[in-house]
């Protein structure tokens, strides 16, 4: 069926980006984390605003700078794993005995190389999702829809967002500009150039930014007790360590996997405590709020599918789900396969954004 033009809830290709990370936390499988950048490609190229930058570029690029810089590393210094497999040797530099635990040069073997990938790999695939959902759905959008007691906060971590790929654009206009005068672009004295005029626009423009924002009234004062903050402050700090505790369970197969799951529920009803308790003494009226149809859940539910599914994996040891370093391919498990597919599903039963439509 042909979906009207829109722009979809922005919590929803949140929640998605956040299963498709879980999904590729929980796997060092090459295959099937090249995999899971492949989806968040396919996605954002066909539902992305057109009207909006698309930040997954640049999260794939600091994907691949983690993932060279992580090779050089353990071929020069190693990184605690040993191997049988020896490709090379470099000239071993001695090191004194208060440093027995780090080599500098020496054989480089196969095994500690496939960790360092598969390992880096799994990081840039997690910056995919997290840049596929900021391609999607603007961090400005979501803002609408933060409660109250976080309407603050997400002011500061959307403005710090949007900051970075501001001053990315700030350098190359500088450098386009130097470049029409003549100049190489290029060297590391240019770069130094380039650095006052691209400083200088990004504190005009935050100085600017500062006025619009007291004008429209941000940072007035909220009337509450004393009592009611102490409480709202305290069932935050145990809902976020409750939080963090069984995120840390459910990630870290060591701390018992499944066994994070009792602290992430209490964290999680702790939590949206404080928000209900931090809510009811400041109120704030919403514009423009953005539908919630059922292609919203449908992209929720695609994103869960291989969260939930890896998950069952490595708490259940799916054979390739956790692949040895080796020189042989590692398995690749069809279920894992299948439900990191069903997370392309946004693509084609979503809407199609309008050209003109804002972030």
């Amino acid at each position: 069926m042909l979906q009207r033009e829109r722009l979809q809830h922005p919590a929803a290709w949140w929640l998605w980006g956040l299963g498709l990370a879980t999904a590729a936390s929980r796997t060092t499988n090459p295959a099937l984390l090249l995999l899971v950048v492949g989806v968040c490609a396919l996605v954002v190229s066909e539902r992305r605003d057109p009207s909006a930058p698309n930040p997954l570029r640049a999260f794939l690029l600091i994907g691949v700078g983690i993932i060279v810089l992580r090779l050089l590393v353990t071929v020069v210094l190693g990184n605690g794993v040993y191997g049988d497999t020896v490709l090379f040797t470099l000239p071993r530099v001695p090191l004194p005995e208060w440093a027995a635990g780090v080599r500098l040069g020496g054989p480089v073997a196969l095994e500690p190389i496939l960790y360092a990938v598969y390992d880096s790999l799994r990081l840039t695939a997690i910056l995919a999702c997290v840049g596929a959902a900021n391609a999607l759905a603007s961090p400005r959008r979501l803002l609408r829809h933060l409660p109250a007691t976080l309407y603050d906060v997400g002011t500061a971590v959307v403005v710090g967002l949007t900051f970075a790929p501001r001053l990315l654009g700030d350098a190359r206009a500088v450098r386009d500009a130097r470049r029409l005068r003549g100049h190489d672009g290029r060297g590391v004295r240019e770069v130094a150039r380039l650095t006052v005029p691209v400083l200088e626009t990004a504190f005009e423009r935050s100085l600017g930014l500062a006025a619009s924002m007291e004008s429209r009234g941000y940072g007035r004062a909220v009337r509450s007790t004393r009592a009611s903050r102490w409480l709202a402050s305290g069932l935050a700090l145990a809902g976020l360590a409750g939080v963090l505790a069984g995120l840390y369970g459910l990630l870290d197969t060591s701390a018992g996997g499944v066994l994070g799951v009792p602290l992430l529920l209490v964290g999680v009803v702790l939590a949206t405590a404080s928000l209900v308790v931090g809510a009811s003494r400041e109120e704030r009226t919403g514009h423009r709020r953005d539908p919630w149809s059922w292609t919203e859940t449908a992209t929720v539910a695609a994103g869960a599918v291989p969260g939930a599914a890896l998950l069952l994996g490595s708490i259940q040891g799916w054979d390739g789900i956790v692949p040895a370093q080796s020189a042989s391919l590692p398995h690749l498990p069809l279920a894992a396969v299948l439900a990191i597919v069903v997370a392309a599903a946004p693509a084609f039963l979503t809407p199609p954004p309008r050209a003109e439509a804002s972030a």
